[in-house]
C-alpha cells in the first residue's frame, strides 16, 4: 500500500521534470533555427500542426474509435477555444518572437515570474485570498513584486560577461536610453507578455479539465492552435519561400517541438494540473532555467551576464516567496478535505478547492 502511495506521489513530479527538460531543449533548438533565418511564426504553425497530427490518432485509439467521445461538448469546447487563443496562440507567437530577438536563457529565466503573475490574475478574478493581515499573503504580494521587478530589470540590465571578465568590466552597465527600442528590450517585453498569457492559460486549465479529460484538452488545443496560428501567419508571412524547410536545422526543431512540445508536454501539463493544480506545475520553472543555461552555453555558445545572473536569483527568490505563501493555504484545504472524508459524509467539493493535491511548505522538495 505504501509503495502505491509513493508511486502516485512521484508521478506528477517526474512528469513535470520531463516536461521542463523538453521545454528547455525545444527552446534551444528553436533558437538555433531562428539563428539560421527560419521564421518564428512559421515555426509555431508547424509545431502545433505536427502536435495535432500526432494527438488525434492517439486520442482516436484511446477512445476505441468512438468519435462522439472525442467531442468535448459545447462548454468544454468554448473553454478550450479561449485557452488555445490566449494561452497557446498568443503565448507562442510572443514567446518565439521574443526568443528570436533576445536569448533562450532570458526566455526561460523570465518564465520564473509565471507563479507571481498567476497569483495577481487569480487575486483579480477572486480565485486567490488576499488578507493583508496574513504573513502568507504579504509573502505572496512581496514575492510577486520581486519576481516582476526582477524580470523587468533583466530586460534592461546586462552587466559584464561572467566568463573572460576583465577588471574594467566590473561596473554593471545599464542599457542607454537611445537603445531602449533595440531588439533585446523588445524581445524581453514580448517574453513578459508571453508568460502573462501562459499564466492565464494555467488558470483556464482548471476549467478545461473540469469539462473534459487532459488528453482531449491537449488534442483539441493543438488542433485549434494550429488553425489559429496558420491563419495569422498567412497574413504576416505571405511569401511561400518563408514557409519552406530547407535544412535539418529547421526540420528537427519543428518535429521535436510538434511531437514532444505540443504533443507529449501538453498532455503531461494538463494531467499534472488536473492532479495537483496550476501552482504545482508552475513551481518547476527554475529547473527549466538551470537546464536552459547549461544547454544554451554548450549548444548555442550563448553569453551569460552578471546582471542577468543577479536578476535570475532575484526572480527565483521571489518565486519561492510566492510558493511559501501559497503552501499553507493548500495544506489547509487538504486538511479540510481529509476531515470531511474521515466523517464518511458524502459532500460535493468545489473543484477549485480540490485540485491541488499534496503540497508542503517546501513543495519543490516534497517528492525528492
Amino acid at each position: 500500500m505504501g509503495g502505491i502511495i509513493w508511486e502516485e506521489e512521484l508521478k506528477p513530479c517526474l512528469a513535470m521534470v520531463v516536461a521542463q527538460f523538453i521545454y528547455s531543449l525545444m527552446t534551444i533548438l528553436a533558437k538555433e533555427a531562428f539563428n539560421h533565418g527560419f521564421s518564428s511564426m512559421v515555426f509555431v504553425v508547424y509545431r502545433h500542426s505536427i502536435g495535432a497530427l500526432l494527438l488525434f490518432p492517439v486520442t482516436f485509439i484511446a477512445k476505441r474509435g468512438k468519435v462522439k467521445e472525442m467531442a468535448p461538448g459545447l462548454a468544454g469546447f468554448l473553454w478550450i477555444l479561449l485557452g488555445s487563443l490566449v494561452g497557446i496562440t498568443t503565448n507562442q507567437i510572443l514567446l518565439y518572437h521574443g526568443i528570436d530577438l533576445s536569448s533562450a536563457t532570458m526566455a526561460m529565466t523570465i518564465q520564473n515570474s509565471v507563479p507571481a503573475i498567476t497569483f495577481v490574475m487569480g487575486a483579480s478574478l477572486g480565485l486567490e485570498k488576499v488578507d493583508l493581515k496574513s504573513l502568507r499573503t504579504v509573502a505572496k504580494i512581496g514575492g510577486t513584486v520581486i519576481c516582476v521587478g526582477g524580470a523587468v530589470s533583466m530586460i534592461f540590465v546586462k552587466g559584464p560577461k561572467i566568463l573572460n571578465m576583465s577588471p574594467q568590466q566590473v561596473t554593471v552597465q545599464i542599457l542607454s536610453s537611445e537603445l531602449l527600442m533595440n531588439k533585446w528590450i523588445l524581445g524581453g517585453f514580448c517574453l513578459l507578455g508571453a508568460h502573462s498569457c501562459w499564466s492565464l492559460w494555467l488558470i483556464l486549465q482548471v476549467q478545461m479539465c473540469k469539462y473534459t479529460e487532459p488528453l482531449l484538452v491537449a488534442t483539441w488545443t493543438s488542433f485549434l492552435a494550429a488553425s489559429e496560428t496558420a491563419i495569422i501567419t498567412y497574413f504576416t508571412e505571405p511569401q511561400l519561400s518563408r514557409w519552406k524547410i530547407t535544412s535539418s536545422d529547421e526540420l528537427i526543431p519543428c518535429l521535436f517541438a510538434g511531437i514532444f512540445g505540443s504533443g507529449i508536454t501538453f498532455y503531461l501539463q494538463s494531467w499534472c494540473i488536473s492532479k495537483r493544480g496550476p501552482l504545482y506545475s508552475a513551481m518547476f520553472s527554475p529547473l527549466t532555467t538551470l537546464i536552459t543555461i547549461v544547454l544554451a552555453s554548450i549548444m548555442l555558445h550563448e553569453e551569460f551576464y552578471i546582471g542577468s545572473l543577479i536578476c535570475a536569483i532575484v526572480i527565483i527568490g521571489g518565486l519561492y516567496m510566492v510558493l511559501w505563501g501559497k503552501a499553507e493555504e493548500v495544506k489547509t484545504k487538504e486538511d479540510t478535505s481529509s476531515a470531511i472524508h474521515a466523517t464518511g459524509i458524502n459532500i460535493s467539493i468545489d473543484p477549485q478547492a480540490d485540485y491541488s493535491g499534496n503540497t508542503t511548505e517546501e513543495p519543490l522538495l516534497h517528492n525528492n
